[in-house]
Formats: C-alpha cells, sequence, structure tokens
C-alpha cells in the first residue's frame, strides 16, 4: 500500500464525522448512520484503490451501500480489503454520549477476517500486555497478568466492557478481584482503541461485542502494538453454517491478531463524532466553520497521527448536507 492512503483514508473517516455531528443529540439514530455512510461512499470515489467491502452494513440485499462485497475506490491502484463502521456507536451520538466515532481499516486483498455480523467474545490489551493474556484464562489471572505487566496495583487496573446482563458473571469477577471498571454504553471498537494509551485510563477490554467491530478493533491494534483476541459466538444453525460459509474451518477457536488482520500490514482511521477519552468531537463554530480530530495510523510502519482539522463548510456542503 503507498504511505499516502493513509491521508486520504482519513478524509473518508472526517467526511462521515462531519455528516453524522449534524445529527447528534437529535435522537435519530438511523438518520445519523444514513448521513455518515451516504458521506463516506461519497468520499470513497475519490481515493485510488480498488476495494472490496468484507465488513460493512450487510449483504446486498441489507445495506444500500457500503454492503459486504461492494466496489469502493476510484478504479486503480492497490487491491484493497476495506472494513468499515460508518457510524460507531448510532445510540452513542443519537443521545449525544461519549465516543462515537466513525471508522475505517483497509488492509490488502485477502488479509482481513470476513467476520459475519454476529457476537464475539473479546479480550483487548495494550502493548505492554500484548503476549500475557489469553481468552482461555479466567478474568482474575488476565487482571493479574495485566497489573504485573504495567507495574500495577490489581486496585489500580482499569477494565472497560458493555454494559449488558450478558456481562454479568465478568463484572463480579472483576470486582472480586480488586479491579475497576469502566461500563460503556455502545462503541467497543473505541474501548479496545484505549487500551493502548495510558492517557485514557483504560488497561483492558472484556466481554462479547460485534464481530465486525472485533476485525476494525484488531486493525488498530495492529498498528499499536497491542493485543485482541476473540471467538465467535453462533447462537444457532444458522450462524454456525454463516460462519463456514465465510472460510472459518472451527468457527468456535480462538482467533488471534493474525487470524484477524493477516500479514504485517494494515491502516486504521478514525474521527471523532462525539467526545471520548482519546478524541474529540466535531465543533461547529459558527460562520460555516468545523473541526474535527482523527488518528490514522499504519501496522507496517507504527506511525501513529493525531490529525486536528479546520473545515470551510460552505466550500465542501456535501460532507454535511447529505
Amino acid at each position: 500500500m503507498e504511505r499516502e492512503l493513509a491521508l486520504e483514508i482519513v478524509r473518508v473517516t472526517e467526511a462521515a464525522a462531519l455528516a453524522a455531528s449534524r445529527w447528534m443529540g437529535t435522537g435519530k439514530k438511523n438518520e445519523a448512520d444514513n448521513a455518515a455512510t451516504t458521506a463516506m461512499r461519497a468520499m470513497f470515489d475519490s481515493v485510488n484503490f480498488k476495494g472490496t467491502v468484507v465488513i460493512g452494513e450487510g449483504e446486498m440485499d441489507e445495506a444500500p451501500m457500503l454492503y459486504i462485497g461492494e466496489k469502493l475506490g476510484a478504479g486503480w491502484g492497490p487491491k484493497l480489503d476495506v472494513a468499515v463502521d460508518p457510524l460507531e456507536g448510532t445510540n452513542i451520538v443519537a443521545k449525544g454520549l461519549w465516543n462515537g466515532l466513525t471508522v475505517v481499516a483497509v488492509a490488502p486483498e485477502g488479509t482481513l477476517l470476513h467476520a459475519p455480523d454476529m457476537y464475539m467474545e473479546k479480550i483487548a490489551v495494550g502493548p505492554k500486555a500484548r503476549g500475557k493474556v489469553h481468552l482461555d484464562a479466567s478474568v482474575t489471572e488476565n487482571l493479574h497478568a495485566v497489573a504485573k505487566a504495567t507495574n500495577k496495583h490489581i486496585s489500580d487496573v482499569v477494565a472497560c466492557l458493555l454494559d449488558r446482563p450478558r456481562h454479568e458473571a465478568i463484572i463480579e469477577e472483576i470486582r472480586a478481584a480488586g479491579a475497576r471498571i469502566k461500563l460503556i454504553s455502545d462503541g467497543d471498537v473505541a474501548a479496545a482503541i484505549n487500551t493502548c494509551f495510558e492517557h485514557t485510563g483504560v488497561d483492558i477490554m472484556f466481554g462479547s461485542g460485534g464481530a465486525p467491530e472485533g476485525v476494525l478493533a484488531a486493525a488498530a491494534i495492529k498498528c499499536l502494538g497491542g493485543d485482541l483476541q476473540g471467538r465467535l459466538k453462533p447462537e444457532n444453525d444458522a450462524e454456525f453454517d454463516r460462519c463456514k460459509e465465510m472460510g472459518l474451518k472451527d468457527p468456535t477457536q480462538i482467533l488471534m491478531l493474525d487470524d484477524l488482520v493477516k500479514g504485517d500490514d494494515a491502516i486504521f482511521a478514525a474521527t471523532g463524532v462525539t467526545d471520548g477519552e482519546l478524541l474529540k468531537g466535531v465543533r461547529f463554530l459558527g460562520s460555516h466553520v468545523a473541526t474535527s480530530h482523527s488518528i490514522v495510523m499504519r501496522a507496517k510502519t507504527g506511525t501513529v497521527r493525531f490529525v486536528e482539522a479546520r473545515h470551510r463548510l460552505d466550500q465542501k456542503p456535501h460532507l454535511v448536507l447529505v
């Protein structure tokens, strides 16, 4: 992949964030998602690559655009797998909560897992704890491993997970071990990424969430030198068969980081729609001016860039009016 592609990809997430942010706090999650998706799709058409969506908004008959198998890009350049979440946290944005993101990952063709739309059990940590945790270890064992790796007392370790009834046993074990918890309403891509930045205050992520989001988070964590493991959780025979159709010989196996994102290269970009621990949300400053805050990174080089941009909306109104 050409290194210039990283800045092109962040333009895509910026466009989606600007469009979605118009719906922040309005209670209209579908409208916010549609705005982000439409803007992202339009901006992809200006990028010089041949992309195929492997993680998208659904199958062709379920999504009008950015569906699995859709072709993206200007039609020439490298052939790439594309994983998108036009609006990670539709409820977050609709309610004006934290960590609403627009997210894209690209990698060489055939290297991103074609994860089906179902639950995935996940564990994520930052670089210091890489190789120290395992999905088959107990919650307590993993917490103590992170404490040792980060040189923290167990009471200083913070675990993050979705606030869901299915996680009650995990929550109880975390508290019994003496660690602390940060519960989130949605948005476990942001939670996974936050484990790789000490200033976010998150040391480890537990629990189950969407499998497509697991692949997106894995692309980011591969760039950052952390670790993420996942295991699909098919809930019926149809989902089990769907896993096998997508190339997984054993749908219940533990998927290591290199299973989720093969090879040594991937580019990940995200732009904040609402404020979070890592990224600030879009700000409208009046006089047709808005600001955005993004992160873009590449696994091959380990480069991580934070991009603060100032946009003249009267000169590119399609980014916010779609």
